[in-house]
């Protein structure tokens, strides 16, 4: 099925960044910013809200923590945005999926189209040996994955 869409052609129209709240994953957003205000392509920050098995909790407390983090995300994102706007004025969206982070950030880039991702480097040593998200998505071969330290 020829959709007439190719990505890359001219240049990224959406570049995606995944968001957690952990220092690499702030930088990976800011340094995803500065790609989509050069390319003038849209930043999609997204947030992969976990999903906990039935029983592994109360269930209330957990989804509460999460959409907290959102939240608190979605704060901060627009806070920095502001204090520089004028100045790297850069469209941006701020979307949430549910799932492992793996899942949740393939899932987004197929729904949004991305034409790059951008990822922190994870901060968990168990990822050196099984592999973390970002080894992952490079592995999966469907987009230009840029990970940040």
């Amino acid at each position: 099925m020829n959709t007439g869409f190719e990505r890359g052609t001219d240049g990224p129209k959406v570049i995606l960044a995944g968001v957690d709240g952990s220092e690499s994953s702030l930088r990976a957003a800011a340094y995803a910013a500065g790609l989509a205000r050069r390319q003038h392509a849209l930043l999609a920050l997204v947030y992969v809200q976990p999903v906990m098995p039935a029983g592994a909790s109360l269930g209330a407390p957990v989804a509460d923590t999460t959409g907290e983090i959102a939240e608190g995300l979605v704060t901060e994102i627009r806070e920095a945005a502001e204090r520089v706007k004028g100045v790297y004025d850069v469209r941006w969206q701020f979307h949430t999926f549910r799932g492992d982070p793996y899942a949740g950030l393939v899932s987004a880039a197929d729904e949004l189209k991305a034409d790059a991702v951008v990822v922190g480097a994870s901060e968990q040593a168990g990822h050196r040996i099984v592999g973390s998200v970002a080894v992952r998505l490079v592995k999966a071969g469907r987009w230009p994955v840029t990970v940040v330290p």
